[in-house]
């Protein structure tokens, strides 16, 4: 079995689109959630707030290649060229000789995309369709147009799996390189902002309403919590094989471990804390690991109710106290088909720097929750080897990655 090496990573997010802007962020409890003034005009949507995300599409792109993204997908593409570019493999051969792949994911593809098809049905005409509306709409738009826009010649994963797009995105290519199957594998996964997202969320009763307060919510694990917030980003991670990665003299940021995902196999929306038990379990089997070695989960963590209490109650059963245990989505909301990849980044991030940041908006833990050692209020400073990510989706998919700090 091939090791697996990290040389590439970027990401753009509501709190910021580098590591010192996200860092600066976390160590002063900055909220990135706000009113979104175009949704006032929804007028049964009782969710009015969200976390927006800023960039710019990278100027060197042709137009052969961005006229068939969407937000989504270019938003996917920008961070690629950032984590290729400081993977140094621009240009590289093995680009295109058939040994890298993609493994990325999202949601589904851009909503102005979905209208424009939407316009047969409500309008009873085709005129709102061009030659690339399916290709911004579809399912895999971020995968492929990642592929197209590199000339990436291997396999290609697409991971549309709601909340754990990215990190199984991330932990397909994991295991493409571990298998020998490629060399190289560019992973994430990445969401688009969207009403249509928290009005399907409001409808589960799983949103916050504190649209006066919007820097106050959401609040993880928290006992006043009152629901998720959407955010939308894209993070990207160049995988290598660990070996290849040296004798081309690349920097190794960290190593990918291990990777777990299952099914609950039981209900749609219900979170169950047997199986999310399991797919961390199976996570440090595939890493070759006790439970004592990790010390920081980066939790799912969305703020809704019986989300937080299984969850937590997974980790206390398999964990215990012992490692430091916070949600990022405090900071910029839920970011859906993003999320497993950009809050891998991040932990990988506070791994490097061994300062973990606090979720924000936890003051009192719900008693319901299980017992953990929150970081709560400020930044906990650690020095330790590995560390964990787990997210969970529609549908009782479990994912749960481990990383370890590059020596």
């Amino acid at each position: 079995m091939n090791r697996v090496a990290i040389t590439g990573m970027a990401g753009i997010t509501p709190l910021g689109n580098d590591w010192p802007t996200v860092l600066d962020g976390f160590e002063t409890n900055r909220s990135a959630v706000k009113v979104i003034e175009e949704w006032q005009q929804i007028a049964e949507l009782g969710t009015k707030i969200a976390a927006p995300a800023e960039f710019e599409l990278h100027k060197g792109f042709k137009r052969k290649h961005t006229r068939t993204m969407g937000r989504v997908a270019q938003m996917a593409a920008t961070t690629a060229q950032q984590a290729l570019e400081q993977a140094g493999l621009i240009g590289a051969s093995c680009l295109t000789d058939g040994s890298t792949g993609v493994s990325y994911g999202s949601c589904a593809g851009s909503s102005s995309a979905t209208l424009e098809f939407a316009a047969i049905i409500n309008d009873n005409t085709l005129s709102k369709l061009n030659s690339s509306s399916y290709l911004r709409m579809m399912s895999h738009t971020a995968a492929v147009n990642i592929a197209v826009t590199y000339g990436l010649q291997g396999r290609v994963y697409t991971t549309s799996s709601a909340c754990t797009s990215g990190s199984q995105g991330v932990g397909y290519g994991f295991e493409a390189i571990k298998l020998g199957m490629q060399d190289v594998m560019v992973c994430g996964g990445a969401e688009e902002l969207c009403p249509s997202q928290t009005a399907a969320f409001f409808k589960l009763l799983a949103t916050s309403s504190k649209n006066d307060a919007p820097t106050s919510t959401p609040a993880p694990f928290d006992a006043n919590r009152d629901g998720l917030i959407i955010g939308e980003g894209a993070c990207t991670l160049v995988l290598e094989n660990y070996d290849h990665a040296v004798a081309r003299g690349a920097t190794i940021l960290a190593e990918v471990v291990g990777y777990a995902t299952n099914c609950d196999g039981t209900h749609v929306t219900q979170p169950n804390t047997d199986t999310m038990e399991r797919a961390m379990r199976l996570a440090l089997k595939s890493a070759g690991l006790n439970a004592e070695e990790i010390g920081y989960v980066c939790a799912h963590g969305t703020a809704t109710d019986r989300g937080d209490i299984a969850e937590s109650q997974a980790v206390e059963r398999l964990f215990g106290d012992k490692p430091l245990v916070s949600s990022l989505k405090g900071h910029f909301g839920h970011t859906l088909g993003g999320c497993g990849a950009i809050e891998s980044w991040l932990t990988v991030e506070m791994l490097s720097a061994g300062r973990f940041t606090p979720t924000l908006n936890l003051s009192t833990v719900d008693e319901r929750c299980g017992d953990l050692n929150y970081v709560i209020g400020e930044m906990a400073d650690r020095e330790c080897a590995y560390a964990m990510n787990n997210n969970f989706a529609f549908g009782g998919i479990n994912t749960s990655l481990v990383f370890k700090r590059a020596q």
